[in-house]
């Protein structure tokens, strides 16, 4: 155990870049993990993971973002600018972490894209036809799973794309029109904004559940499979 652990530090630490390229899937990083007994399964897990709280922290800046906007449309005083600015903020922030959670799809999709292909492989090393037989079932059964997931996790990220138009649509507005008549005319979007905003945090809401419940189904014992 501690053999295994000095060398995966010793991997880490030779090898820093190889950190950076783990949202891509990068083949070198794989390689060095594997030789260190981390299985592209685990990588798999543990992105979806990744992926899983991206959603959760995307959820909750849009949220934000949405009561910004609304704490600004009623705003009723002086300081417009500072105002204004907490709301290109909140959506620069946003815009953040939408790309934050497309990017952590992308690394599921490439990690279980390397999965599958070794695991197809490596069914035509089976001598016992029974086991083979059981090894492409489970195949069979854990890619659709993981395309249902990122299927669920792409249609809940969509949601976010209209979000954020309509969101940099108000923030360029009132750059060019930063007054008290500006905000009013806004007031009659805001109740748009927020049905379209609890839709995308109802999908999102969807999209954690179902990684939730394939995080605990990939790391159920073979045996209680």
């Amino acid at each position: 155990m501690k053999l295994r652990i000095l060398a995966l530090a010793a991997v880490l630490a030779a090898v820093p870049w190889l950190q950076g390229c783990y949202q891509c899937g990068n083949t070198a990083y794989l390689k060095a993990l594997e030789k260190v007994g981390v299985e592209k399964r685990d990588l798999l897990v543990k992105r979806v993971d990744n992926a899983r709280e991206a959603q959760e922290e995307a959820q909750q800046q849009f949220k934000d973002s949405l009561d910004e906007f609304r704490n600004l449309v009623g705003y009723d005083g002086g300081a417009l600018e500072a105002q204004y600015e907490k709301l290109r903020s909140s959506y620069e922030s946003s815009k953040s972490k939408a790309d934050e959670v497309n990017k952590r799809i992308d690394g599921i999709e490439s990690v279980a894209n390397k999965l599958f292909t070794e695991w197809e492989t490596e069914l035509g090393q089976f001598k016992d036809a029974s086991y083979k037989l059981e090894s492409q079932r489970e195949l069979r059964d854990t890619r659709k799973r993981v395309d249902g997931l990122v299927k669920t996790m792409k249609k809940a990220a969509s949601r976010m794309d209209p979000v954020l138009e309509r969101l940099n649509d108000q923030v360029m507005f009132l750059k060019h029109n930063l007054n008290a008549k500006a905000l009013g005319s806004l007031r009659t979007t805001a109740d748009s904004l927020q049905v379209e905003v609890s839709g995308l945090i109802q999908e999102m809401e969807a999209s954690i559940n179902e990684a939730n419940a394939f995080i605990a189904e990939m790391k159920k014992p073979a045996a209680s499979s």
